[in-house]
């Protein structure tokens, strides 16, 4: 299946609902850019008017400029990230029913929308589109008899598959009607106006009051009320929650690009993960805890499951959890866990890493583990998602919120963390003693400071990215965390540069890999301490070698200090002196500068590179 995300808003209240449709639609263009669309009601007449354009949201804009929409205090919007169907204008949102009465936007795959759509053409309906949402909207039509909760109700009874809908009604004036399943809706409650939104985003400009949709829910938005039912239209219990940060945080706050701004803030973005964890006792605190000791004492494996950057912190945390704790733990794409038939039991602990908490093959791979008995502990940047919300224990990151598609901030954050889960765990066990968790809490405490010296040298990283620009391809190498480190700056350059990249394992190089090396070929090598590991550290300098013999431009990450690795490093990036389970807070940043910079001289969009989401919000 496809994956997609989507972004979606709906206001009814006072305001130009034109006017904030548009801006949360800017908000949420990194959920998806392929086309954009808005549909409003109109005062004058009692209908609905539509405008959607292919291309980015600057396109339906200077649509809207050249042929403004009638005013009205209620509407929806919609950016578009394809799957059914190219990016044309014909297949952006809201799609219509034949009456042009309703107007429905859609975050999400229709699994059975083949059956659907050729069940409403045998009864005459005309469908303008290749989309699976077109559908909906031509039901919706068939259903509504003066309410279009229950008409959406009686619908989504009918689909499979997950899904966000939001709709309104040329003839149920001052209403938006959402549902979702497996898929991102939140509601914002302001003073006489509401709000529906993919991610708070959308409306914290003007509320930073929200509630939260859970599973199989629909939300009827007036200017003056909100009320949940479930999918038989029985009444929902939600939970109402404070946004922490406000409209200034989403904004560039004058960098050219969310990804700079975002690798800046990553100083404050770990200390805030670190703010708080020390209780009153002494003792390390997660946020919820819903898992008793005894579980956690009594459990014999555990397993990691994330996807992409997350699925890189998982891969650091494993260090850190079996030198810590002293129990097994594999990591697994969440994309092939289920699927492999998983050993999981009462007694194994599950940790589900995602940023958003709605990633979808993470949220499927957790709710498998819990049939099986396991306890899921989830690390998530977004209060009140999904996977929190299913989970039996929650760590939230507090990055703040991270709009660049390409994950920085919210990548060094998983890694804090993790290595609080991992001394949260080893506390519990008994497996470190507390001045030894402490020592640890103190060395994170000081990564910020390393971090923010990182960031003030990075001027020469962005010369050799710029003078990089032409070359066809870059390897990355790492040894022990460095490994994840380097799989994770080749997913930077892939994402952004659109160039070949890729992450080995340092002591794979002459199991194949060395056939790649060529004259002048970019070869980055993230170098361990030669404290403590020195073994790691002789053998990855043998390895720099080797390469270099064969003609490779060596770019090598080293701490400060270490002159053993000089004389076989083209470019040297110096990085301050980290305990080795720790390196990686420090050492994927040039990586990040790096991938940006490169991106940038070759002309790329950074903040939306192609054919990307910030989130895969379906399997």
């Amino acid at each position: 299946m496809l994956a997609a995300m989507c972004g979606i808003v709906g206001y009814v209240g006072g305001q130009p609902a034109l006017d904030v449709v548009i801006a949360g639609l800017k908000r949420l263009e990194y959920r998806g850019y392929d086309s954009a669309g808005v549909a409003v009601q109109t005062e004058s007449d009692g209908t609905l008017a539509v405008d959607k354009r292919a291309g980015k949201l600057a396109n339906l804009e200077k649509s809207l400029a050249d042929t403004p929409l009638p005013g009205g205090t209620t509407g929806i919007g919609h950016t578009r990230w394809a799957t059914h169907g190219g990016p044309t204008d014909a297949n952006a949102h809201p799609h219509l029913d034949d009456t042009a009465k309703v107007a429905v936007v859609h975050n999400g795959i229709i699994e059975n929308f083949a059956a659907l759509r050729a069940e409403i053409a045998e009864r005459g309906h005309q469908l303008r589109s290749e989309t699976d949402t077109e559908v909906v909207a031509h039901l919706l039509g068939e259903e509504y008899e003066g309410d279009l909760a229950e008409a959406m109700r009686k619908v989504c009874r009918r689909l499979d598959g997950a899904f966000t809908l939001v709709a309104v009604h040329a003839d149920s004036p001052g209403v938006v009607v959402g549902a979702r399943r497996n898929s991102p809706l939140v509601v914002g409650r302001g003073e006489g106006e509401n709000f529906l939104a993919s991610d708070v985003a959308a409306f914290i400009a003007h509320t930073r009051e929200a509630v939260e949709l859970g599973q199989d829910q629909v939300v009827e938005l007036r200017a003056g009320s909100v009320t949940v039912t479930d999918f038989d239209g029985a009444p929902a219990e939600v939970r109402e929650y404070h946004v922490d940060w406000d409209a200034s945080a989403a904004e560039k706050g004058g960098y050219d690009y969310f990804m700079l701004k975002e690798i800046a803030e990553q100083p404050k973005a770990v200390a805030d993960t670190l703010l708080g964890r020390i209780g009153t006792d002494g003792r390390l605190t997660l946020d919820e805890v819903r898992i008793e000791d005894r579980v956690l004492r009594a459990v014999d494996k555990i397993v990691i499951v994330a996807c992409g950057t997350a699925f890189h912190a998982g891969m650091i945390a494993k260090y850190a959890i079996e030198h810590w704790t002293r129990v097994p733990c594999e990591v697994e794409l969440a994309s092939e866990f289920r699927y492999r038939d998983p050993i999981l039991d009462q007694q194994t602990l599950v940790i589900a890493i995602s940023q958003s908490g709605e990633t979808m093959d993470t949220l499927m791979a957790l709710r498998h583990a819990r049939e099986q008995g396991a306890k899921v502990l989830a690390i998530c940047n977004t209060n009140g998602s999904t996977i929190p919300r299913e989970s039996d224990a929650v760590l939230y990151t507090h990055a703040g919120p991270e709009v660049a598609v390409a994950s920085t901030k919210a990548f060094l954050t998983q890694l804090v963390a993790c290595y609080l889960v991992a001394l949260y765990l080893g506390q519990v066990r008994g497996t470190k003693w507390g001045d030894e968790i402490n020592e640890v809490i103190r060395q994170l405490a000081d990564a910020p400071r390393q971090v923010e010296e990182v960031l003030g040298t990075m001027e020469p990283v962005r010369e050799l990215a710029r003078s990089l620009a032409d070359a066809p391809a870059v390897l990355f190498l790492g040894r022990h965390v460095g490994y994840p480190v380097a799989l994770e700056g080749a997913l930077k350059l892939k994402e952004l540069a659109y160039m070949h990249a890729e992450g080995f394992a340092a002591g794979e190089l002459k199991h194949g890999p060395i056939a790649l090396i060529e004259q002048d070929l970019p070869v980055v090598v993230v170098v361990p301490s030669p404290r403590g590991r020195s073994v790691l550290h002789d053998k990855i300098v043998s390895n720099i070698q080797e390469i270099r013999a064969r003609g490779a431009r060596t770019i090598v990450i080293a701490e400060e200090g270490d002159e053993a690795v000089a004389p076989y490093a083209d470019h040297l990036i110096r990085i301050p002196a980290t305990p080795t389970l720790l390196q990686p807070l420090v050492s994927t940043v040039p990586l990040q500068v790096f991938a940006c910079e490169l991106a940038t001289a070759k002309g790329h969009e950074v903040d939306q590179p192609r054919n990307l989401a910030k989130s895969v919000t379906v399997e």
